[in-house]
């Protein structure tokens, strides 16, 4: 089961309101009960200042024993007893030896709490007050403190929890703002009025709403390209079909079966690289450490025959051997497109030569060729999937390069054209950071 953040935020706010109120509520109590303790020690203190100062306590001394009685407060709540020596007669459990102050002494009917005060003239004043009773006012003392900080503990929880619920809010708003996105055309999703906690979260969802947005749209037009490119061949394919279901004879039929065979091929061929395109685009970077030469000299083994069948020079000139981090497969594509871009546009009898080299921390591959090149305003342009150059030759796609970049993307590489500098013809670089 996930965990609710909106749970878990009440539940720890809670218990620590909650722990904190009774620990504040035990603290207060034993506070009130000890100030209650304390307050009624002090009226002790002062009834037996106040009753030994008085007339009556004066004349105590001169009521004969017999007829000495105790003087009591009639006070359901409080029960004092004040008590004069010699005048009145000493209980049993008031011992003679007791100094002045306070003591808690048991009697029959239980603790009392006793304050003794003695005169210069030898007189004594004896004030007492049962436990019992000063308990019971100490205790309702501190419940007046103690209840209103209890019946708070539940208000502020609920407070919590109502608070909790409405600033998260949000975040409920926006998932249903999200789930309301069309899934072919997501939106950015405004941030008016959120927490600046979720801000940057949001703001990176905005960013990956407009990667997928920008993915989509090379789908769509990959796919509007695709059905287009392929458009052609498949009716020519269809065409030639029918032509060699009209033919008359067996050497018609050999005739019209070559075309029939070349369609089918660049029809393979262009499938071929529409899938390597859509496969770069979809993959990503990162990858084992790659040594350059060993793909080259895989690629150049590969292409070698069609390379012979033209009568050109394919070579393999290795400055500095590299090692980069990255998909074999996406580095096989960069040198697989562009030497066949290479190869194709190269004139028969002519020189391709695939170089590696290092400069700096970056490692370097340079296929040069002394075809017609691409003039410096159109070598952006030949990057877009199926343009080719006005007027060009060969049975290009207008894909190769398209590839090429994209894989190179992928890998963290950037692929760039240059002219020859020793003479005409085309130069093609990739450069990517190496591994050492």
């Amino acid at each position: 089961m996930k965990r609710s953040l909106q749970k878990q935020l009440s539940l720890i706010l809670g218990s620590t309101i909650v722990f904190t109120g009774l620990a504040a509520a035990v603290a207060s109590f034993a506070l009130g009960y000890s100030e209650a303790k304390e307050l009624q020690d002090h009226m002790l203190r002062q009834i037996a200042k106040l009753d030994a100062g008085s007339p009556v306590a004066r004349r105590v001394p001169e009521v004969p024993p017999q007829a000495a009685r105790q003087v009591r407060i009639k006070e359901s709540e409080s029960r004092i007893t004040i008590i004069h020596l010699p005048g009145n007669a000493r209980p049993a459990w008031l011992g003679a030896d007791l100094r002045s102050g306070f003591h808690t002494l048991p009697t029959d009917a239980g603790l009392l709490r006793v304050f003794i005060q003695d005169t210069p003239s030898g007189e004594r004043t004896v004030v007492t007050q049962p436990t019992e009773a000063r308990d019971e006012i100490a205790v309702n003392s501190a419940l007046y403190t103690l209840i209103p900080l209890l019946l708070l503990v539940p208000l502020l929880t609920a407070l919590l929890v109502r608070i909790v619920r409405r600033e998260l809010a949000p975040i409920a708003r926006l998932s249903r703002s999200l789930d309301q996105q069309p899934a072919d055309r997501p939106q950015a999703i405004d941030d008016d009025g959120l927490p600046a906690e979720i801000t940057p979260f949001v703001h990176a969802i905005n960013r990956l709403l407009e990667r997928v947005n920008h993915l989509l749209g090379q789908q769509r037009r990959f796919i509007a390209d695709a059905a287009h490119e392929l458009r052609s061949p498949l009716t020519a394919l269809s065409v030639q079909a029918e032509n060699l279901a009209h033919a008359r004879s067996l050497e018609a039929v050999r005739d019209r079966v070559l075309p029939l065979q070349a369609g089918i091929e660049r029809a393979r061929q262009l499938t071929e690289q529409l899938l390597s395109l859509a496969r770069t685009q979809a993959g990503t970077g990162g990858g084992p450490a790659v040594q350059i030469s060993s793909i080259a000299r895989e690629v150049i083994a590969e292409l070698l025959p069609f390379a012979e069948a033209r009568g050109i020079d394919l070579g393999l000139d290795e400055i500095a051997p590299s090692t980069v981090r990255g998909a074999p497969e996406t580095l096989r594509l960069i040198l697989k497109n562009a030497l066949e871009n290479a190869l194709k546009y190269t004139p028969e009898g002519g020189e391709v030569t695939l170089r590696l080299l290092s400069e700096g921390q970056s490692a370097v591959i340079e296929v040069v060729d002394d075809g017609p090149g691409i003039p410096a305003a159109e070598r952006e342009r030949v990057f877009d999937s199926f343009y080719r150059l006005p007027g060009a030759g060969g049975e290009g796609s207008g894909l190769g390069l398209t590839i090429a970049r994209e894989a190179a993307s992928r890998l963290g590489g950037v692929v760039s054209l240059h002219d020859r500098p020793d003479g005409r013809g085309l130069l093609f670089r990739y450069r990517q950071d190496r591994q050492q």
